[in-house]
């Protein structure tokens, strides 16, 4: 089996735990201790798999999610986050290059926004109608996924292409 495709079914299993973490999010506003730690967990195959060296390549991995859960644990004593979204993005921050993940953070940063300022006009159309609001929780989950499938799409969907069709069974 090709290295590059265990990359791929790798990234895919990303992906879709991404998208459950969303789905969870939006029906129960929790993403699971569960997902976040087997997103974690696949990391070290990720790594093996797309040849990444343990020094220093590893190394900066672990330094990136420490620091991303350094500043989400931050962002959660200040009712900025969730527990669950900062769990979840420090297990992504194992995946990605630290470029690659701070371009993930500012597109999650504006889709926040938008999905905040959403939800806020929801929240007062409901307040208006005479109708009893909850309070207003936003699933940051939603744009973590949404950004998330955005970026690996754009990242890593050329070369999908390229492996997949240089190793197809039917060539």
């Amino acid at each position: 089996m090709n290295a590059g495709m265990v990359t791929y079914g790798l990234l895919a299993g990303l992906a879709i735990a991404v998208l459950y973490g969303a789905f969870t999010d939006i029906r129960s506003r929790k993403i699971t201790n569960r997902l976040t730690l087997t997103v974690a967990a696949f990391a070290p195959a990720f790594w093996w798999a797309s040849g990444l060296a343990i020094w220093p390549g590893v190394a900066v991995q672990l330094l990136l999610a420490a620091g991303m859960f350094a500043f989400g644990a931050l962002m959660f004593r200040l009712r900025q986050m969730g527990g669950g979204d900062v769990k979840l993005l420090t297990a992504i921050a194992l995946w990605l290059p630290p470029t690659t993940f701070g371009v993930l953070m500012l597109m999650i940063c504006i889709a926040n926004g938008v999905l905040t300022a959403a939800m806020i006009a929801r929240h007062r159309r409901i307040k208006r109608s005479g109708l009893e609001a909850k309070q207003l929780q936003v699933p940051y989950g939603i744009s973590v996924a949404v950004c998330m499938l955005m970026l690996l799409a754009g990242r890593y969907g050329p070369g999908l292409h390229a492996t997949m069709t240089t190793n197809s069974m039917l060539s």
